[in-house]
């Protein structure tokens, strides 16, 4: 069992030298094992083509790693310096209206530049020759952040000729591509595929077939550019590689890209992610600014241990106020130790605080660390130094098994992004809320790729939204013993972004067929019977399917083949928490009546509860004031 530990980011650059062993002193006596440097660090390791200067970089791997500290080294290939952009002035990425992503920022290249592919391999070769057996470098992270600031899709030149590459390798020819995208629809048929454009600036709405290939195109892309540098790295060292993904990016498959690596990580900003990535109503931002949605974590917890197949860190832990969000107020004293233990109940190996000390210059001034510019302390210091006598102090726990899994799938996020048929129709949002539904009842879960799914360990699924149903899943459900919660939009759309024939759903035993869909404002809903209703998306029906729930008109809102239920529509808050109580009360999965904010996480060997609510509750006859965390043996 891989020991929990605390980690941090540290920019050397940033700082004087003399200050080096004084920061590390300071970070091992806190309590800190992990060091992530150099991933911003390309112009001064390399300040001019092929004139390299290391010497700095060895100095300071060496003074945190003297002081007891692993270092994780950041490959640096997220900001090229602008001597690159000199010699390939064409690998920007472009935006969708055709506007160069210009050199100023990061992230400023097109994952399709072939030049710019050669410039890294080239740096991380050096990088790993030198450091790859290096004693102090514990582990290695490729780049930073793939999808930061929408540059996973890029409208470039090269990206252009890539996805005419991509698309003769998959269709062979243009007659096959005009036929899989349906181009006889206004003219559409190409003669060659290299007459293929790309899916912007088009008068209207481009042909969804080609929108999909292109997303499918871009997703490859960035996978094959991790794989680039993981090829390199894998021949020099034996230490882990790690990526740090985002919250709620879907532009690219992370389960494929994490399949080249060791350890999934992400940066888990709460508060700043409340404040722009979660739709919620105003009272619900309110309540919870300070600590974060209660979910948001969680979910992604659960999601990157999937990716990374029971190995993930936090790599990046919001420590204060946050400086790229559109507003920044600052943590309730005792959510930095909460949103670490709450990663460790979820089976983290690391949790990484960015970052050190807030920087007194450049675009993220305003971004808390663990210390102020000054050196002081800042308030997320103490909570810190506390995790880690905690940590210390605690047994270690393991990761619970647990009966019930949700189904994820990046391709249905990019087909309902792609034709939505509704304005706020968007995928992550719908399994987010069933998410949401089994943490509200008291439940650990699961996150599994639907790609490769298996079902035999879980008694209770819920799978919404999947686009296509992969053949593995479908073949599963025939013999599925447990409970089944599919739907809406279930397995509406081919590979391909056509209407299947059979209708969908298409599931087995289930003898029904979408008939007409319909999407709704945000102003109205369609109550059901037992209460709940369904808004955003309603499916109407023909077929002999049982129907086991109505609307209050009449009309079937869920069908069932025994214990495999279709919704017809997108369920609320309470709709939903009525269905998952049922369906864990039909499969004897017990379920907890919790106050508002409070949640529940089971590991191997105890239950952790954490209340994300601004008010006392009281647990386990304890009061568990607000950002609290409590455990006990199970």
């Amino acid at each position: 069992m891989t020991p929990r530990t605390l980690g941090v980011c540290y920019y050397p650059e940033h700082w004087p030298e003399e200050q080096w062993a004084e920061d590390a002193a300071r970070m091992a006596e806190t309590g800190i094992t992990w060091v992530r440097i150099g991933e911003f660090a390309w112009s001064r390791i390399e300040p001019r083509p092929a004139q390299f200067d290391f010497d700095w970089l060895d100095r300071a791997i060496d003074v945190l790693g003297d002081a007891g500290l692993k270092v994780i080294l950041g490959t640096p290939t997220a900001t090229p310096p602008h001597w690159i952009l000199d010699r390939h002035p064409d690998m920007l990425a472009v935006d969708a209206q055709g506007r160069p992503r210009k050199f100023g920022s990061r992230r400023h290249y097109c994952f399709s530049h072939r030049g710019y592919r050669e410039e890294c391999r080239r740096i991380v070769t050096l990088l790993a020759e030198r450091y790859g057996k290096h004693p102090h470098v514990h582990a290695w992270q490729t780049d930073n952040e793939y999808g930061c600031h929408d540059t996973v899709v890029s409208y470039s030149s090269a990206a252009r000729d890539a996805f005419r590459t991509w698309c003769a390798q998959k269709y062979q020819s243009a007659g096959a591509l005009n036929r899989a995208w349906g181009n006889v629809f206004w003219s559409m048929e190409y003669d060659s595929i290299d007459d293929i454009d790309l899916p912007n600036l088009t008068v209207t709405e481009p042909n969804p077939a080609h929108v999909m290939a292109f997303r499918r195109f871009s997703s490859d892309q960035v996978r094959d550019f991790n794989r680039l540098q993981v090829e390199i790295l894998r021949r020099h060292t034996d230490r882990p590689l790690i990526h740090n993904y985002m919250g709620r990016e879907l532009a690219f498959d992370h389960f494929d890209t994490g399949a080249d690596l060791d350890i999934a990580s992400w940066d888990s900003y709460p508060i700043g992610f409340l404040s722009d990535r979660i739709e919620a109503t105003a009272e619900h931002k309110s309540r919870f600014l300070r600590q974060g949605d209660p979910d948001m974590q969680a979910f992604h917890h659960d999601l990157y241990r999937a990716v990374g197949r029971g190995r993930w860190w936090v790599m990046e832990q919001q420590p204060g106020p946050v400086n790229w969000a559109p507003y920044n107020p600052a943590p309730l004293p005792g959510m930095a130790r909460l949103w670490a233990w709450e990663a460790f109940a979820h089976g983290a190996e690391c949790v990484s605080y960015f970052r050190w000390r807030q920087a007194p210059f450049a675009q993220e001034q305003q971004h808390a660390g663990l210390l102020r510019p000054d050196s002081a302390p800042a308030p997320a210091l103490a909570e810190a130094a506390q995790v880690a006598r905690e940590l210390a102090e605690m047994p270690e726990t393991g990761t619970a098994e647990t009966p019930v899994a949700l189904l994820f799938d990046y391709p249905s996020a990019w087909a309902w992004a792609t034709q939505p048929q509704g304005a706020d129709f968007d995928y992550f949002r719908l399994t987010f809320a069933a998410y949401r539904a089994l943490r509200r009842a008291g439940l650990s879960v699961d996150i599994v790729n639907a790609a490769d799914a298996d079902l035999s360990a879980y008694r209770l699924i819920l799978a919404p939204g999947l686009a296509t149903l992969p053949g593995n899943v479908l073949r599963q459900l025939e013999r599925y013993a447990g409970t089944a919660l599919l739907g809406p939009r279930t397995n509406a759309k081919t590979p391909e972004m056509a209407i299947p024939v059979p209708l969908p759903p298409d599931l087995p035993g289930l003898d029904a067929t979408v008939s007409l869909v319909e999407s709704l404002p945000p102003s109205e809903a369609i109550p059901l019977t037992h209460g709940g209703a369904f808004r955003h998306w309603f499916e109407h029906f023909d077929g002999s399917a049982t129907v086991t729930e109505t609307t209050t008109d009449g009309r079937p809102a869920i069908l069932s083949a025994g214990k495999l239920h279709y919704l017809a529509g997108w369920p609320d808050d309470d709709a939903f928490d009525r269905l998952v109580r049922t369906a864990c009360a039909a499969e004897g999965i017990a379920t907890e009546d919790l106050p508002d904010g409070l949640r529940i996480r089971d590991t191997a060997t105890h239950r952790f509860w954490f209340n994300y609510a601004p008010d006392p509750v009281t647990v386990d006859g304890h009061t568990l004031p607000p950002a609290g965390v409590y455990w006990s043996a199970l």
